[in-house]
């Protein structure tokens, strides 16, 4: 009687997470998505409605000049078709693509690794800082991230369980999405590959010495070299684009600099990066915290925590590769793209976490996870639902005329201004000499001088952050033949930019 008593209370405890887990994920939800009800942009997001906007061989075309691949504007392409190109629809999709990441710790991690595991690491998808300072981005971390998730998941349940075709389907079709998304991605693909495959050698090779004989290690072992034929055949069309970003033939990656390490290790806990969500030195604390506490958790549970350290490991040997590859070939190690791989550091916490949920100390971080949630995203709907953010768009929207064509220079400000206008000819006058030609056609027609220009009668909208594209208009197009209408400054709080809106009126 006592122990089925204890069997009902533990049957109780479980039903009572499983509703707390789903509370949790719808809670967590309006919480990430509350910011992301608004349609600024800044230039990397512009790039991506840019180029969504062109036919599927166009964004091939045009994305192999990129430095990322090229799925992810393929699946906003079609975003943009069902909801006529809506701002609002792709980063809804971006936030989306999170909550699946959570919603996968309830359907996929719980039933793996239990009910708390599951549980922590949804919180930690819904409320970790630097997922909601990204949640929105109109870019493809967080939909590379969820790729990988889905593929490590399968990866686990093909070395836990026997023969399994459908997990072997699944995680192959994700391991070439991933691949196919961010070039981080594809490098923890690689891993994953290759320890699936050693894996299963290594056992076949040691069953020569077994009695008993196990089917699942020469099985899979099969299934692991058919699944890597199978990602290498469809990614084949793609390898020249990353061969030419590996030898650096294009310039690709030329506005990466030298790592800076105390960035990147702040970005992955707080998101702080080009704009700063939590105020420093506030934000280097928690971050200091939640790696004090990862190391705490990892000595007292060593022994049993190899999913984790299988986690972490994957993570780590990923950031090596990325370092590695760095040194030898294109700078591509930066803070932002850590953002994809941030699922296996957070799988790893919660698997620790879980263990520690009966500790005072595991509240307190909980807690100061939560307050920092709450900091951010005060900070996010500030920033976003600024007034001023819609100024500059209202303005020209307000005057522009069908005929009108606007030219812009190197400046973020003017390529965000022209996703809004996509029927105005745009001309991008690349005064840098950026030698983004080809990748640039996402926006339009790339001129290096304003010779196309000197015959053209009209009117002009230049745009830039300040007033020295201006002064060179005038200069190459001749003072005598131009009118100023209009000049208009406005500055925003959406990652700071500033417009300088100019209307001219070329008269011959």
């Amino acid at each position: 009687m006592e122990n089925e008593n204890k069997y009902m209370m533990n049957v109780k405890k479980k039903d009572i997470l499983k509703y707390v887990h789903i509370l949790l994920i719808i809670i967590g939800t309006l919480f990430m998505i509350l910011p992301n009800f608004f349609e600024s942009l800044w230039f990397d997001e512009s790039y991506s409605v840019a180029i969504s906007r062109h036919s599927i061989n166009e964004i091939w075309s045009i994305g192999s000049n990129d430095v990322h691949p090229i799925f992810y504007y393929i699946i906003i392409h079609f975003i943009g078709i069902i909801t006529n190109n809506s701002i609002l629809s792709f980063r809804l999709f971006s936030c989306i693509a999170l909550v699946i990441i959570a919603i996968l710790g309830y359907t996929h991690i719980r039933k793996d690794f239990g009910e708390k595991v599951g549980l922590v690491f949804s919180f930690l998808i819904l409320f970790m800082p630097v997922n909601l300072a990204y949640a929105g981005e109109i870019r493809m971390y967080t939909v590379a991230m969820l790729f990988v998730t889905v593929m490590a998941i399968y990866a686990y349940r093909i070395y836990k369980s026997g023969i399994s075709t459908k997990n072997w389907i699944i995680f192959s079709i994700f391991s070439l999405l991933s691949a196919y998304t961010h070039y981080y991605a594809l490098a923890v693909a690689f891993i994953i590959n290759i320890a699936l495959f050693v894996y299963f050698l290594v056992n076949c090779i040691k069953q020569k010495n077994y009695e008993v004989k196990y089917s699942k290690y020469p099985a899979n072992l099969k299934r692991s070299i058919v699944s890597a034929i199978f990602q290498i055949i469809f990614y084949l069309p793609w390898l020249g684009t990353l061969f030419s970003l590996a030898i650096g033939s294009s310039e690709n990656g030329f506005w990466i600099g030298a790592p800076n390490f105390i960035q990147i290790f702040e970005f992955q806990f707080t998101g702080n990066l080009d704009m700063c969500y939590i105020e420093r030195p506030f934000s280097y604390i928690f971050a200091g915290i939640m790696l004090i506490y990862l190391i705490i958790l990892l000595i007292k549970y060593w022994k049993d925590a190899k999913p984790a350290k299988v986690a972490l490991s994957i993570y780590i040997i990923t950031i090596i590769l990325i370092g590695i590859l760095s040194i030898l070939t294109t700078p591509i190690l930066y803070a932002r793209y850590f953002l994809i791989i941030t699922s296996l550091l957070l799988f790893a916490y919660a698997y620790l976490i879980a263990k520690d949920l009966d500790s005072k100390i595991c509240y307190c971080i909980c807690l100061i996870i939560i307050v920092s949630a709450c900091i951010t995203n005060i900070a996010l709907i500030k920033i976003n639902y600024d007034n001023s953010n819609k100024l500059p768009i209202n303005y020209v929207q307000a005057n522009i005329e069908d005929d009108d064509i606007i030219l812009i220079d190197n400046r973020g400000s003017g390529f965000v201004i022209s996703q809004y206008f996509p029927n105005n000819k745009l001309y991008f006058w690349d005064i840098e000499n950026w030698n983004v030609d080809e990748a640039y056609k996402a926006f339009g027609n790339t001129i290096h001088n304003l010779d196309s220009l000197q015959n053209y009668k009209g009117r002009i909208w230049i745009i830039s952050d300040n007033s020295n594209t201006l002064n060179r208009v005038i200069e190459n197009l001749g003072i005598n033949n131009i009118q100023v209408l209009d000049n208009q400054f406005f500055d925003t709080k959406y990652k700071l930019y500033r417009y300088d809106i100019s209307l001219i009126k070329k008269n011959s």
